[in-house]
């Protein structure tokens, strides 16, 4: 599969187009909507989530509910489209209309890609870069996901992303006996997070955080349950499925690190301690003993659930805004503010979730893969009793 996305944050909406979905997988505008509303919630979200409610529109690729193997088209409409039309329109400008123009920006925001893509791409009114790169986008983005999702589904993966840390603020509550119960733990919290002292902790840590002109960052994971064994290969470093899972987290918008199992904690320990025994019986097959290695070996899934770590920074845009430069004066100044968030963790623990499913299912159909989900079952039910009884 492969997917592209366009639109910018204050365009009129946001598009995504998938290829590569096989047909007749079961497929609403309900199995998306309740991702996007779950991306749209968080303690210590902006205005914008105020003024968006989103909801998908699907115009090609489904017909009665079901795909038809051609490529998926989905549409996110952005509400505030209405009081930015001439600002972001596609229509040329008259001379006395570029002069007028209003929200100009020539002064770079440090964190952001303003000053390096008005650069790369010359740019003087950077606001052709910030309308981009906006983590708006991963709106469409987690619309991609959720019709991940759905195939994984259709093979009894289940996947939930939340909330580890937020700021200095820890979970000590991890495990949980099921996926199903950590999403429902989890999506009753304000913060997405399962430890109910940490999750007032962490609201308390938001609100000093805005109180201070401040943002402020923390980090997710994401699980996955009953993912085969097999998925990814071995055999060159582009089809090793953790590097692009890897890939897939960091290019979420703010997200400068990522974590398989133990992670970086597995340079700090000895080889017996990081290492998954493995073991056998005739009903699972072969098994291992413990999980530290996040469910991969060797590029590939080995059968223990999947466990994914992103460090999310801070946002960047401040209330008490950084030194910059401006552009055209030279002149320094203290960076301008843009509507924002004070923290987005709980948003991009779903945003995570969605790029972790979206590699799981593309691995998925890498190996099971067919024109139809029908065939798609066959081969997955052989491979899975050959599995079995290696």
């Amino acid at each position: 599969m492969r997917f592209l996305t366009a639109g910018e944050s204050h365009g009129p909406e946001l598009t995504a187009i998938i290829e590569g979905v096989p047909s007749q997988l079961p497929l609403t505008v309900e199995d998306i909507n309740e991702h996007l509303a779950r991306r749209q919630k968080g303690y210590g979200r902006g205005r914008r989530m105020q003024i968006e409610k989103d909801q998908v529109r699907i115009t090609s690729g489904v017909r009665h509910g079901k795909t038809t193997g051609a490529p998926i088209t989905l549409h996110v409409e952005n509400k505030d489209w209405t009081h930015w039309t001439k600002i972001m329109g596609a229509e040329p400008l008259t001379e006395e209309e570029e002069q007028d123009m209003k929200r100009k920006i020539t002064r770079p925001r440090p964190g952001h890609a303003d000053l390096n893509g008005a650069i790369k791409y010359r740019h003087r009114d950077m606001r052709n870069v910030l309308e981009r790169s906006s983590a708006r986008e991963t709106t469409v983005r987690v619309a991609v996901g959720a019709v991940a999702q759905v195939i994984l589904k259709q093979f009894n993966i289940d996947i939930c992303g939340h909330v580890l840390e937020i700021g200095d603020v820890v979970s000590t509550q991890r495990d949980l006996d099921s996926v199903q119960e950590l999403k429902e733990i989890s999506e009753a919290s304000e913060v997405r997070c399962i430890d109910p002292e940490a999750s007032e902790k962490m609201k308390q840590a938001i609100d000093d955080a805005k109180q201070n002109g401040d943002s402020i960052g923390g980090i997710v994971e994401v699980v996955a349950n009953n993912v085969p064994i097999g998925l990814g290969s071995f055999v060159h470093y582009d089809r090793k499925l953790d590097g692009k899972i890897a890939q897939g987290v960091l290019s979420i918008n703010a997200f400068k690190g990522v974590e398989i199992g133990l992670g970086f904690e597995a340079a700090r320990l000895k080889g017996s301690q990081v290492h998954d025994e493995i073991a056998h019986d005739e009903e699972r097959g072969f098994f291992r003993k413990s999980n530290r290695l996040g469910g991969f070996e060797g590029g590939m899934t080995n059968g223990m659930p999947v466990v994914v770590h992103g460090a999310m920074k801070p946002i960047p845009t401040l209330y008490k805004p950084l030194q910059s430069v401006d552009i055209d004066t030279k002149e320094a100044f203290s960076a301008s503010i843009e509507r924002s968030d004070s923290c987005a963790v709980p948003a991009a623990a779903v945003v995570c979730e969605a790029a972790v499913a979206w590699e799981l299912a593309d691995a998925f159909l890498d190996k099971f893969g067919s024109d139809t989900m029908d065939d798609i079952k066959k081969h997955y039910d052989a491979y899975m009793k050959e599995a079995r009884e290696f």
